[in-house]
């Protein structure tokens, strides 16, 4: 069998060609900002990235690792079993506990469904591509990766890091500039997935799409159509799911980063999916095709077990 040939598939993967150095490029479908306008890397983020609020976010921060600073909570949800030994650990561990009313609570998050807790966190800490990419490998023989390219909706997201993990991926890759990060906002949607999801934030998305290359990634882009059908793809290996905004898509440097692009085949009279949707169906697919192989494999080696005892 060929290096570049799938187990189980009729045709060989494409012939690679690596080309290191590449001067750094702008994504074709940015818009250029009126003169005189700084471009910053926060540009999306509107809201202040260290308040999390919502019992399902504030659990997660208090069970995991997070350095937490302050949290604000209404006095009958301190007491509540879910919080109440929590929230005696972090006051022991340096956190200020604040009891206040719902109008508090609702100024602090500008009106936003609060639930009767909000917490002030450290900043979020993002991790480097190539740790990244070392964490997926040790956690997985076949690691799945997500990238977003130009997501700037902060609901979709927290929503696709929610499914990202639920899903049992061992990332997520999102563009600096003309892109949201990791504000209060996807902390509440993604409900605590955060926790143990790592995401590295790049500066250059051809760049880093490369490095996975380099890696031994397979990358698969999403497009509305004109790609190969989902289902028929083998995702063996290692494989990085590329999926771009709802309105745009994936710019065109980075369709052409991919290994192969693929479409989820509709059949009603609605022409695409949001975007967390189509992450959602993508990696069920992927997953699928896994679990699938691991149950032939286990049923295989049972009946090769059976023959042998008989």
């Amino acid at each position: 069998m060929s290096e570049n040939k799938r187990p189980g598939s009729n045709s060989a993967r494409p012939q690679r060609r690596f080309s290191k150095g590449k001067p750094t490029l702008e994504r074709r479908y940015a818009k250029p900002k009126p003169v005189g306008t700084s471009v910053s890397s926060q540009d999306t983020e509107v809201e202040d990235p260290d308040l999390i609020y919502g019992r399902h976010p504030v659990i997660a921060a208090l069970e995991g690792d997070r350095q937490i600073n302050k949290i604000w909570v209404m006095p009958k949800l301190r007491y509540d079993s879910r919080f109440h030994s929590l929230l005696t650990q972090a006051k022991a561990n340096g956190t200020v506990i604040d009891e206040v009313d719902p109008h508090r609570l609702s100024q602090i998050t500008k009106g936003a469904n609060h639930q009767g807790i909000v917490a002030q966190i450290s900043p979020y800490a993002y991790v480097e591509l190539e740790e990244l990419i070392e964490q997926a490998k040790a956690r997985s023989s076949a690691p799945v990766i997500l990238i977003a390219d130009g997501i700037t909706d902060p609901h979709n997201l927290g929503a696709m890091i929610r499914t990202t993990e639920a899903m049992g991926a061992q990332g997520l890759v999102i563009p600096q500039r003309r892109a949201a990060g990791i504000t209060s906002t996807v902390m509440k949607v993604a409900a605590g997935a955060l926790e143990h999801l790592p995401v590295a934030r790049v500066v250059n998305l051809s760049r880093a799409l490369e490095q996975l290359k380099e890696a031994g990634f397979w990358l698969y882009g999403t497009m509305a159509d004109s790609g190969k059908l989902l289902h028929t793809i083998d995702f063996k290996g290692a494989v990085g799911l590329v999926v771009g905004s709802e309105g745009e898509g994936l710019s065109l440097l980075t369709q052409k980063s991919c290994d192969a692009l693929v479409s989820i085949p509709l059949a009603g009279k609605t022409p695409s999916l949001n975007a967390s949707v189509a992450t959602a169906i993508a990696l069920y697919e992927v997953f699928r095709q896994r679990q699938s192989d691991k149950l032939f494999l286990d049923s295989v080696s049972s009946n090769t077990s059976q023959k042998q005892q008989s």
